[in-house]
């Protein structure tokens, strides 16, 4: 299934169908001016990556797979732990220390709807480590467009 980021225009697509496809570590399906939807792809073994964005909620959904969720206050507290499967969800409040860990043999097929919008309208990146890079060189960025917190606190990874 192919998706395109219209920015924010009215959008619809078959959204399970769309995760359960892609096979990137991140696509951004739409942003709109207030959030975003992101797919993602997450090898066995792998992770998001322990991180935390200190002004950005998340909510994210499993559509195949399964893996491991922790989160907490900071990086040495992560005193939520939880399996989690097809069609559970997770929701990650502002500044909330977390990370998904697939745990299972197969990939881990989840969206993530940021608010904020947190990545550039449409970025594909294979691989978490293209993201990355992407994040580092500035090629990631929210667009101008976009709703933003007012000069805040930067994300952080662990």
């Amino acid at each position: 299934m192919k998706i395109t980021d219209n920015g924010p225009q009215p959008n619809a697509f078959d959204l399970e169908t769309a995760t359960k496809e892609n096979a990137n570590y991140r696509t951004v399906a739409w942003t709109g001016k207030y959030l975003q939807v992101t797919l993602m792809s997450i090898p066995p073994g792998s992770s998001i990556g322990l991180e935390a964005h200190p002004e950005t909620d998340q909510f994210l959904r499993l559509d195949a797979g399964q893996g491991h969720v922790t989160m907490g206050p900071t990086e040495d507290n992560l005193n939520f732990q939880l399996d989690v499967s097809d069609g559970w969800s997770v929701q990650v409040p502002a500044g909330t220390w977390h990370d998904v860990i697939n745990t299972g043999s197969e990939d881990m097929r989840l969206y993530v709807v940021y608010a904020p919008v947190h990545h550039t309208p449409g970025i594909v990146q294979k691989t978490a480590d293209e993201a990355e890079r992407d994040e580092e060189s500035g090629r990631d960025t929210p667009p101008p467009w976009s709703v933003q917190p007012s000069q805040g606190e930067p994300d952080e990874k662990a």
